[in-house]
């Protein structure tokens, strides 16, 4: 059935001007037929949406900006998106994080174009080798070149940031260079994506940027707080941002696994302290939690997985238990314990499908997606040391020490049993939640 505005405006008990108002302001929303001579007929639906309008901008005092953005989030595509009809530009996709990523993408969502934007000629070389050029495409270009940020975007519906400058003792050394990487690198994505109409945006983070003692801890922290409220600069144009946040990922570059097998040669393993724990996930669970934020994200929120903790002598003495291990001191800008959740964040977190989700302190911001989330303890704190599940050292000894028909490289093993592990800590996670909402 259609109604005529007056009608509309008795049942929603708003002027006529009103109403014209809004359908202007809020058109995705509010669509009335014309008739042959310019008349407006309102659906139901149109007459629904009028009243969530209302209700947001009288009695909640929302703007209209924040309303617009409250009323395109929501449960209705949560978990579903089309992959094989999404155009996805990838920052710093020559790492290891974005070749992992391409190969889980081209193997099981086939999504129709992955364009790899990094300035390494060298690394897309490689990995045109690997993957071709059917579907991924190979950009030359700096995310601190917003110009070339915007062409590189143009089209495209998803973009994951990847891209930054992450050794702590080189930002530590080239602090401006680590600022206009991290920083201004990060407030480009965002207005690239706002101006050429982007859909989805995440952010990859790092426990470093919890409670930062380093530089580049520092912006890390920055970028978070940047992409979380790009949010309020989309608009009308409904770009929405959120981040992942984690720890040290297996098999990457730069993990402290292949270092140890490195020193194994020698007879001896270097440790910074002996007291050291940190988070563990594979890059098969680093692509799964961005994957899993794509579906579920409204904009604004940070996702952390549930993943357990190792103590760094156990891992030295799994690697190579013959070694002897010198203790050697800690770093500069090096914690001895890894923090992926603040007892301040705690209070906005909520457990949601094995993972826990960070949801922005905002008034107007409204948590559709997660009302099924489990609430934590108001004192929460997400810690490698006060961490709930542990790779303890007879899961260790486990992986050097059980026989085997074919010799398997012992880090091989290693990431196989922490990734059956994390399966099970998810796995009870879920349960509770089940037990917890029943």
């Amino acid at each position: 059935m259609k109604y005529r505005i007056q009608k509309v405006s008795e049942k929603i008990e708003v002027p006529r001007s009103t109403i014209r108002f809004w359908e202007t302001e809020f058109p995705e929303l509010v669509k009335p037929e014309r008739t042959n001579g310019g008349q407006r007929r309102y659906s139901e639906q149109d007459i629904s949406n009028l009243q969530k309008i209302k209700n947001l901008l009288h009695r909640k005092n929302r703007t209209i900006d924040q309303a617009r953005i409250i009323l395109k989030q929501g449960n209705a595509d949560a978990g579903k998106i089309d992959w094989q009809n999404q155009s996805i530009l990838l920052t710093g996709g020559t790492g290891s994080f974005g070749k992992h990523f391409c190969k889980v993408m081209l193997e099981k969502y086939h999504p129709k174009v992955i364009r790899i934007y990094s300035r390494d000629e060298l690394k897309q070389h490689e990995m045109r080798q690997t993957f071709g050029e059917d579907v991924i495409r190979y950009f030359i270009g700096d995310v601190r070149d917003g110009d070339r940020l915007k062409r590189a975007m143009e089209g495209i519906d998803i973009v994951i940031h990847a891209a930054a400058l992450k050794q702590v003792p080189s930002c530590e050394y080239n602090p401006f260079e680590a600022v206009k990487t991290n920083i201004y690198g990060a407030q480009n994505v965002i207005d690239a994506a706002i101006d050429v109409g982007v859909k989805k945006v995440v952010a990859l983070s790092t426990d470093k940027a919890v409670n930062p003692v380093n530089l580049y801890g520092a912006t890390k922290l920055c970028s978070d707080k940047i992409f979380i409220q790009g949010n309020s600069y989309s608009g009308s144009r409904g770009t929405h941002f959120s981040c992942v946040r984690y720890g040290n990922v297996i098999g990457s570059r730069g993990s402290v696994i292949p270092l140890f097998r490195e020193q194994k040669k020698t007879g001896k393993i270097t440790i910074t302290d002996e007291r050291m724990t940190r988070f563990w996930l594979t890059l098969d669970q680093a692509v799964e939690l961005v994957v899993n934020a794509l579906c579920y994200m409204q904009g604004g929120e940070i996702f952390v997985p549930k993943i357990p903790s190792m103590k760094i002598m156990d891992l030295a003495k799994a690697i190579a238990p013959q070694c002897d291990i010198e203790v050697i001191g800690i770093r500069p800008g090096e914690k001895i314990h890894e923090a992926l959740i603040t007892e301040e964040d705690g209070r906005n977190t909520v457990a949601y499908n094995g993972m826990y989700v960070i949801m922005p302190n905002s008034s107007w911001w409204e948590r559709q997606n997660y009302k099924t989330g489990k609430k934590l303890p108001d004192d929460f704190i997400y810690a490698s040391d006060t961490n709930d599940e542990w790779l303890s050292v007879e899961d260790l000894k486990k992986i050097i020490y059980e026989s085997s028909s074919v010799e398997e490289d012992p880090a091989s093993r290693l990431l196989s049993t922490i990734h059956q592990l994390n399966e099970k800590v998810i796995l009870n996670m879920l349960n509770s939640e089940e037990r917890t909402t029943r």
